[in-house]
């Protein structure tokens, strides 16, 4: 007879999670997972005022750099350099300027393309330097590597384990069957991916959208949403890497980029299409 799993759910970061393990979660490793990302959210997070993220976008200078911050900016300028800086560290004040901003207003004030990232900051394993007061943005990896995060601070419970972060998922002992949701129908999905010790992230321009055209995917290098792509699915060893390249698809250079990492991916454009990378294991639904 097969044991329902027990399932932890909360909200974090502005969205649902979900961790499944075969027995209750007890209360000490919950109490952990909470400090963690409370403290992840503190340093990262461009929507709280006592975030490092924060401080430096109200003054140029130097704060102490979190303990990934040399793993996360490496990899977020590494997508950079794939996608001709249309990934970029200083998405912040872009998308701010397009109503996605500190307080959520959603009211557009025009389009601003991101600065020159690889004149404003740069970063160390002891300090964040930026010359001139901007934002930086890491929500291109930023929840995958949440993900992570928690994923090994539970990796210890036995059995199988699955960190679901409402798009971004990590999984452990166990096939876990995820349906690639259409981006222009939520009650359909355009295919099933199987995946096992593995995790996969999705990104598509229909989450975190409002008003006409505006959503969260932005070309760095003019300011304005992504117009060509409308979701992407990327398998990847880990969730950081995984959603850094989810993120990377929406142009270009990202396949390439997903190819040097060894990821599979699929994406879909915004006349339907699929495009899916070779030896890719999801199974698309074909007319």
């Amino acid at each position: 007879m097969t044991v329902a799993p027990a399932v932890w759910r909360f909200d974090a970061i502005g969205v649902p999670w979900r961790v499944e393990t075969p027995a209750p979660v007890p209360g000490a490793d919950r109490a952990r997972v909470g400090r963690l990302i409370e403290d992840f959210d503190r340093s990262w997070s461009r929507f709280r005022d006592d975030s490092i993220v924060a401080a430096l976008a109200r003054g140029a200078g130097s704060a102490p750099a979190p303990a990934d911050a040399v793993m996360l900016l490496d990899t977020l300028s590494a997508a950079a350099e794939a996608t001709a800086d249309a990934v970029t560290p200083l998405a912040g004040d872009a998308l701010g300027a397009l109503g996605y901003d500190a307080d959520l207003t959603l009211h557009p004030i025009g389009v601003h393309p991101a600065l020159p990232w690889r004149e404003v900051l740069s970063w160390t394993e002891r300090e964040i330097t930026l010359t001139r007061p901007a934002t930086i943005d890491i929500g291109a990896l930023g929840k995958g590597r949440l993900v992570d995060l928690v994923f090994q601070s539970l990796h210890h419970l036995a059995g199988p384990l699955v960190v679901d972060a409402s798009g971004d998922l990590r999984s452990r002992g166990a096939a876990e069957r995820v349906g690639l949701e259409h981006p222009y129908d939520p009650e359909r999905v355009i295919g099933v991916w199987e995946i096992e010790d593995a995790a996969l992230c999705a990104s598509a321009t229909n989450r975190r959208a409002w008003g006409d055209g505006l959503h969260h995917v932005i070309d760095g290098r003019t300011g304005e949403p992504v117009r060509t792509i409308v979701a992407t699915w990327a398998v990847a060893d880990d969730a950081m890497i995984a959603d850094a390249v989810a993120t990377a698809l929406f142009f270009d250079g990202g396949p390439r980029f997903a190819h040097d990492r060894g990821v599979a991916w699929v994406r879909m454009t915004t006349d339907g299409r699929a495009e899916y990378s070779p030896g890719c294991a999801a199974r698309l639904f074909t007319a």
